[in-house]
């Protein structure tokens, strides 16, 4: 198995202390395995796609007008 050196931040660190039963290495291990398997089956669907980069764009921002749309609706609620 190959090692990996990897910083956190101290303020973290010490909050991770507090929890001295986790084994943190099994917590990030998993958690990158997870994200690997995210981005190869993103990567798998993305290559049978026959969106363009444009239609891509286009989508997203309908995507983001829609989330603003949705949340200034939710500000003014409150």
């Amino acid at each position: 198995m190959t090692n990996m050196t990897l910083s956190i931040p101290e303020e973290l660190m010490s909050r991770m202390r507090r929890f001295s039963e986790i084994k943190w290495s099994e917590v990030v291990r998993k958690a990158i395995e997870e994200r690997v398997n995210d981005l190869e089956v993103m990567n798998k669907i993305a290559s049978k796609s026959k969106l363009t980069k444009r239609d891509v764009e286009e989508i997203g921002k309908k995507i983001k007008r829609g989330m603003s749309k949705r949340f200034d609706e939710y500000s003014s609620n409150r």
